[in-house]
């Protein structure tokens, strides 16, 4: 059953004549119509006369007063707006597009207009005075702006050069420039910032802070060893793993500490020649103080013939040991038997010293001398390896015949009595002269170039 409706005009749509009736199909397609299609901008049936007229001249006297739009042509025909001519750049065509677009009675537009690439030297030559001008009004602000990021820089160079505080609350030099090139820096930027804040260059001021972000990764990726080295360097300063002259062994590297700098660990090695460690190798070293510890022990092997009472000759060396000025008495002398070789049985001689009193080369060669010469006497064997030699491999093998002339059986010989140490009149002192020579070079250099500090505990 169909249904008539009366619907009001629409906005800009004639009214239907009186009595007209508009009728609509089934009351059940009628949503469903509204639904799908959404309704479109009016467009009147029939246009006012001189409308096409009104609307070329409003359009023209727009143009005419925007300077980018002057150049710009417009005609109309039945709602339909062309516009011609030139404008500077894509952004004044589309905005002469939409200037057209939003004028009452416009149906659509055709934009016809081209782009101008000639140069006109006039308009550039005014553009350039027209910055030039407005760079010249600035000058006094500017001027303004890099007296204060001055200033701010100088006061924070003002601040760095208190060389005397920072070593005072800090506890290496090399600490005390390293706080003062921090405080330089922070306050240079900052008056960066400052300035450029002041002129109103908010976006420049943004660029410079994350390009020097963007820099700053950048170089401490390409930078990594340099940025670990000097970490390590600070780090070794406040920890001082050692003193100067301490004999130490840096992973397989030996010798006497000469210095610490910002950048490596001078080691005088035992030869005399000076030895250059990154202090991020040393950071992560292994490191063995021979110097920390006052007491320390030597060893030594001997090898007592195998038919010889190897007990009493254990028992000779510890008591040759004993009897040793140099020697300590706590930790006391020790003999162990380490090994069984060919012909001989290995006995390791050990002892400890104090090496503030002696020096441990020579009181180890010493003590190697005395227990020698101590088992000799007493008539124990030291022999060497007896090797079996076949010159010719197609001959048969000789039978092994001893040599021993044959003696009657005897008995045991008695533990052997205590033998006392020569006595040498050989000076075993400490009297090493890479000490020496590291006293001496210290003595000669420069005390701001060393970051090791007596005063502090070692680590």
């Amino acid at each position: 059953m169909a249904l008539a409706v009366a619907t009001p005009p629409a906005p800009g749509m004639a009214a239907p004549a009186s009595g007209a009736q508009v009728f609509t199909g089934d009351s059940a397609a009628a949503p469903d119509a509204a639904q799908s299609t959404p309704p479109a901008a009016p467009i009147a049936l029939e246009r006012e006369a001189g409308q096409d007229a009104r609307i070329v001249a409003r359009l023209s006297d727009i143009f005419a007063n925007v300077p980018s739009l002057a150049d710009v042509t417009v005609s109309a025909s039945e709602g339909v707006v062309t516009l011609g001519g030139l404008a500077p750049d894509n952004a004044a065509i589309a905005r002469a597009e939409a200037i057209a677009a939003g004028v009452d009675g416009v149906v659509t537009v055709e934009n016809g207009i081209s782009r101008d690439v000639s140069i006109d030297v006039g308009a550039e030559a005014q553009g350039l005075h027209d910055r030039l001008t407005g760079l010249l009004r600035s000058l006094p602000l500017v001027g303004l702006a890099v007296l204060a990021g001055l200033a701010i820089a100088a006061f924070g160079y003002l601040l760095a050069s208190f060389g005397g505080l920072w070593r005072r609350v800090t506890p290496n030099a090399f600490l005390a420039e390293l706080i003062a090139s921090a405080l330089r820096f922070i306050f240079v930027l900052g008056g960066v910032v400052v300035a450029l804040d002041m002129i109103g260059a908010g976006a420049l001021m943004g660029a410079v802070l994350g390009g020097a972000g963007v820099i700053g990764v950048a170089l401490g990726f390409a930078m990594r060893d340099t940025v670990e080295n000097y970490v390590a360097s600070l780090m070794l300063s406040l920890r001082q793993p050692f003193r100067p002259n301490d004999w130490v062994v840096i992973d397989d590297r030996e010798g006497r500490v000469v210095r610490l700098t910002s950048r490596a660990t001078i080691l005088m090695t035992l030869d005399g020649n000076h030895l250059r460690i990154p202090n991020s190798t040393v950071f992560k070293a292994v490191i063995l103080n021979y110097t920390t510890n006052p007491q320390r022990r030597f060893d030594f092997v001997l090898g007592v013939d195998a038919d010889d009472d190897v007990e009493a000759a254990r028992v000779l060396g510890r008591q040759v040991l004993a009897g040793l000025a140099f020697v300590l008495d706590k930790p006391a002398p020790e003999a162990r038997l380490v090994d069984v070789g060919d012909s001989n049985v290995q006995v390791r001689f050990l002892g400890w010293i104090d090496q503030s009193a002696s020096d441990w080369h020579r009181a180890r060669s010493r003590a190697i001398l005395e227990v020698k010469a101590a088992l000799e006497a007493a008539g124990f064997g030291l022999p060497e390896p007896i090797y079996r030699l076949r010159f010719d491999q197609r001959t048969e093998p000789l039978p092994l015949q001893s040599t021993r002339r044959a003696e009657p059986d005897r008995a045991p010989a008695p533990p052997p009595s205590p033998v006392a140490a020569a006595n040498h009149a050989e000076d075993l002192g400490p009297q090493d002269e890479i000490a020496r020579m590291v006293d001496e070079e210290r003595a000669t250099s420069p005390a701001d170039n060393d970051l090791l500090d007596a005063s502090r505990p070692v680590e």
